[in-house]
């Protein structure tokens, strides 16, 4: 029997667009500081929350600054997934659906992300413990 669990999750939301991502972020954070290996297969609008060209920006209607508006950036989350998992003893392991990524130019991913395809996904599940996929509806 294995020691640590491994829990795979497959997303399909991007950035700011439905609250399945924050309830998948917030699933990964729980089972990561409880110290599981975690693999994310990315596919569709998802490839970008690891993007690593976001950046902060102003809102005039708030008359806010880039730093009062303090903008939260999904990049900055998957990171800190990354590294709450390895502080907590597991791994967090991000792949980005190749394709998705041609597709929407998403090519430049922040350390900790790599690319893939969805054969990667097939492989996770059949290795893990158990698999989430999470569908846009």
């Amino acid at each position: 029997m294995k020691d640590k669990k491994t829990l795979t999750f497959s997303i399909m939301d991007g950035p700011y667009e439905q609250a399945r991502t924050v309830t998948v972020f917030r699933l990964l954070d729980n089972a990561a500081r409880r110290g599981y290996n975690l693999n994310v297969f990315a596919y569709e609008g998802a490839v970008n929350l690891p993007f690593s060209k976001q950046s902060k920006h102003p809102n005039a209607v708030h008359g806010h600054d880039a730093a009062e508006e303090d903008h939260p950036l999904p990049k900055d989350w998957v990171a800190s997934l990354i590294q709450t998992a390895k502080k907590h003893g597991g791994a967090l392991d991000w792949i980005n659906c190749g394709l998705c990524v041609d597709e929407r130019g998403a090519h430049e991913a922040i350390e900790g992300c790599r690319r893939g395809t969805p054969g990667d996904l097939w492989k996770w599940a059949q290795q893990s413990d158990n698999t989430l996929i999470v569908g846009t509806r």
